[in-house]
């Protein structure tokens, strides 16, 4: 069988179930494991490298106007791959190809590959997409033992969890300039971590917000995922926040807790890694209960004199 994955969780999802061994091409941004890295891209970018947070927000605010994603299909690349199966997702409109050029694609391909839509908004939805995907694989053993070992995962930090006397409130930034809440299954991390997230909303989509709402929930704890940007990438727009009416009185400013997290990587992928993305949370709420699993990074402490920059006006 060969394998064509639109989407990076679903590269994971994939890889996680043994499966990698039939991928046979992949997204631009697919780059976990290592080792699809080097093969064939099927999808190109409408954002210019060197976009700003604004310039980005503008274009895919434009690209939902008319209905379009800011991703496309190299359709070359995909015939010769000749799929007969391509796992994509119909969740966001603008993070992966458009669902109706998949269709389209998929109708136009030989032998009419099977295309599977992956739609989680909850962590129990990402396991749902695992099973899924492991049958429309002619696999659907595979699927037990994988879930059955990211649950337990969850089960330890939830148990961890429930012995807490102190939650801290948590705003999840998921995009700086304008500023975004959390939404869908991170608001569900910060929770099962051990901590209340007041703005952004379980199973709900992120949103754009005023930054009167953070001042107002007074946050304990900042985190700040860039949806599709790594740490280093989020680190330069840390300055965005010294416009912000408030952030220097902010609680989470005034204790020096505001961290910066590898959005690309772990909190935008519903895959296998959000799990990744609840033990590195647990951890940088309540260090003292939650162990941080070797191998998983530490969550981006700003310092103090981060801190005063950003705040300077």
């Amino acid at each position: 069988m060969n394998i064509v994955s639109l989407l990076p969780s679903a590269t994971e999802i994939v890889c996680e179930l043994g499966l990698g061994d039939h991928l046979v091409g992949v997204t631009h941004e697919c780059d976990y494991p290592p080792f699809v890295k080097a093969l064939p891209k099927v999808t190109r970018t409408l954002i210019p490298h060197d976009a700003s947070s604004r310039d980005i927000d503008s274009l895919v605010r434009q690209r939902l106007r008319t209905q379009r994603a800011i991703y496309t299909l190299d359709m070359t690349v995909l015939e010769n791959l000749r799929p007969d199966l391509i796992v994509t997702q119909a969740l966001c409109d603008v993070c992966a190809v458009a669902e109706a050029e998949v269709t389209a694609a998929a109708c136009s391909l030989p032998g009419q590959p099977t295309v599977v839509n992956l739609e989680p908004t909850r962590l129990s939805e990402v396991f749902d997409c695992l099973r899924l995907v492991a049958a429309a694989a002619g696999v659907p053993h595979r699927a037990a033992e994988v879930i059955d070992a990211l649950q337990a995962r969850v089960a330890a930090v939830k148990a961890r969890t429930e012995g807490l006397r102190f939650r801290p409130r948590v705003v999840v930034l998921e995009w700086i300039d304008p500023p975004f809440c959390s939404g869908h299954w991170t608001p569900e991390l910060v929770r099962l971590a051990g901590g209340f997230e007041g703005i952004g909303r379980e199973a709900q989509p992120s949103r754009t917000m005023s930054w009167t709402e953070v001042v107002a929930f007074h946050p304990e704890v900042l985190v700040i995922a860039c949806c599709g940007f790594t740490t280093e990438r989020t680190l330069q727009d840390i300055p965005i926040l010294r416009d912000y009416p408030g952030f220097t009185d902010l609680s989470c400013t005034r204790t020096g807790r505001v961290y910066v997290v590898d959005g690309n990587a772990y909190f935008s992928r519903p895959g296998p890694r959000l799990v990744d993305s609840l033990e590195i949370l647990a951890h940088l709420l309540h260090p003292e209960v939650h162990p941080l699993p070797s191998g998983l990074p530490l969550a981006r402490q700003l310092t103090r004199a981060e801190l005063e920059a950003a705040a300077r006006v």
